[in-house]
């Protein structure tokens, strides 16, 4: 892999699809649409637009920001917390979750590309997109929102500049480019990481046990951090004891893996001070959790996500 090579290739591919018409680009904030945003950035004729769906880490937006100004990326930040959500209500099935959630994004980029005048989308789809959801004739792991999420009539044509590459190619080519490493995070957002309804309590929740974790990670690791780590709100609850009084609170599951191409990977194995840490803070500061498990599951037999 050449990265100064692959950019200046990608960036004749999009020259030549797309001659004199405009595009918008679906932007995520994650190191694979960032890595195709820092590309697509010196064409005037791209829109690069980025989805607030309400499904974000905390401080995400602001993140985003900061980053895309460092990099003199432009775009445009769209509002739609209220239409994910609403869409969200009342499903539990994680394959119809990504589906919806596709669908949304793509309601959102039609109404974009006809203000703009735009006739083609950009994605940052990468190889384990399009092979978990079903590509080169495999059956269908999870319909990655980009992919199995799209609609079958979808009026948008699609360019795909880094979709052979794997997640180690990906992390090569932005480290050429000096894009930061952005530790990944699903299309989907925290959607699912919530087994069953997404609703904004749980999101909340969800928020806050995350930033502990990473907060906690970020300052025990230098450099050699697990490939993701992540919690999980289930859909359990259990007797616990806050302070004297008895509760009957939510459980939250925390995943650490390590991974080359996010193909396969193994379990992370932290010190247990860390767990221990990252535990007592959760329980602590959020009321509504009394249980914190961890996932010791490879992939396979389990994906990296749990939905």
């Amino acid at each position: 892999m050449n990265p100064e090579q692959f950019i200046k290739e990608s960036r004749r591919k999009i020259e030549n699809e797309l001659k004199d018409n405009k595009a918008i680009m679906a932007c995520s904030g994650g190191q694979d649409s960032t890595l195709l945003a820092a590309i697509a950035a010196p064409f005037k004729n791209i829109r690069i637009i980025f989805v607030d769906t309400g499904l974000l880490r905390l401080n995400e937006v602001n993140r985003v920001d900061s980053l895309f100004k460092k990099f003199n990326i432009n775009y445009k930040l769209i509002d739609a917390k209220n239409i994910f959500l609403n869409n969200l209500k009342g499903i539990i099935d994680p394959e119809e979750k990504r589906k919806i959630i596709g669908r949304t994004f793509i309601d959102i980029f039609n109404k974009e590309a006809e203000n703009h005048g735009a006739d083609y989308l950009l994605q940052g789809t990468i190889a384990p997109d399009w092979i978990e959801s079903g590509g080169a004739s495999r059956d269908t792991i999870k319909s990655h929102h980009n992919v199995g999420g799209l609609p079958a009539d979808m009026k948008l044509r699609l360019i795909e500049p880094l979709r052979d590459l794997y997640k180690d190619e990906v992390r090569e080519i932005s480290k050429y480019l000096g894009l930061p490493e952005v530790m990944p995070f699903p299309g989907p957002g925290l959607s699912i990481r919530i087994i069953g309804e997404v609703t904004e309590d749980k999101l909340d929740i969800l928020r806050k046990a995350t930033d502990i974790t990473e907060r906690y990670v970020n300052a025990k690791y230098n450099g050699d951090k697990p490939w993701q780590y992540f919690c999980v709100f289930l859909p359990v609850k259990t007797t616990g004891v806050h302070g004297d009084n008895r509760s009957y609170g939510n459980t939250i599951a925390i995943r650490f893996i390590d991974t080359l191409d996010g193909m396969t990977g193994t379990f992370s194995r932290p010190d247990w001070e860390l767990l221990s840490s990252i535990s007592s803070e959760i329980t602590d500061e959020i009321p509504e959790i009394n249980r914190i498990v961890y996932d010791i599951t490879d992939k396979p037999p389990a994906t990296i996500e749990w939905e």
